[in-house]
């Protein structure tokens, strides 16, 4: 597998800048290589480190070392761990919601507020076990999800935002602006069949920085660049408006 980018690593913990188009886990719904085989490869003491995941089908999927997640097309920081203690520590972090993450992200249209906070629940979709929705809409337990964003910059026919995720639901923020009528740019699963700029060769959504504190008790505070393509777009926007 090609080499992932390591923005910061310690005895505990790694720090990736994930590319487009990697999972993090197996699932019911791929076969393809993903990180944790790729962790597994370059950091092999790191088995049986972390909690397996138990897929809808009732499948067991490893992994080893995870102690969150991005979805597959989404790029930027991730962390994982190399021991049971730093993970044991950062999900707690993870848990309380102690852990500081900001998104940058392209979404279509201009939302009628350029800074606010969406807490609206999410569940399930009923029809597309992939999809997550907000409120009646979804099916099962309904689980509590709030965002805080500003919007950066606008351009004709989009917006680009920081997002501020303070919980850690599946799809949270594709979910969020997709409910408003401001789904990300080229998210397949909630834009459906939109347009997007042809250079754009994954969904508009980086994991752009990250906060934690170490095991040292240090505060890690790490940033990711935008992806190439990303940078194209905007830049190509801007010379649009």
């Amino acid at each position: 597998m090609k080499k992932i980018d390591v923005i910061y690593e310690d005895e505990d913990v790694i720090v990736f800048n994930k590319p487009a188009g990697l999972a993090i886990h197996g699932d019911d719904f791929s076969s393809e290589e993903t990180l944790v085989d790729y962790l597994l490869e370059n950091y092999p003491d790191i088995k049986g480190i972390g909690e397996d995941y138990l897929s809808p089908k009732g499948k067991v999927f490893p992994r080893p070392g995870i102690v969150h997640r991005l979805d597959k097309e989404t790029t930027g920081l991730l962390i994982c761990v190399k021991n049971q203690k730093s993970f044991l520590y950062l999900k707690k972090q993870f848990k309380n919601h102690l852990i500081k993450k900001e998104y940058r992200l392209l979404v279509y249209g201009h939302l009628k507020k350029e800074r606010g906070e969406i807490s609206l629940p999410i569940g399930r979709s009923r029809k597309d076990p992939r999809k997550r929705l907000v409120g009646s809409r979804a099916s099962g337990k309904l689980r509590p999800a709030i965002t805080i964003y500003n919007t950066l910059e606008k351009f004709t026919g989009y917006s680009y935002l920081s997002a501020w995720p303070k919980t850690g639901r599946t799809h949270q923020l594709r979910v969020h602006f997709s409910y408003l009528g401001h789904p990300v740019v080229g998210d397949r699963l909630y834009a459906g069949s939109r347009e997007y700029p042809k250079e754009l060769k994954h969904q508009a959504l980086h994991a752009y920085s990250l906060e934690f504190k170490a095991l040292s008790g240090k505060i890690i505070s790490l940033k990711a660049d935008l992806p190439a393509d990303f940078k194209v777009v905007l830049e190509n926007l801007k010379k649009m408006c």
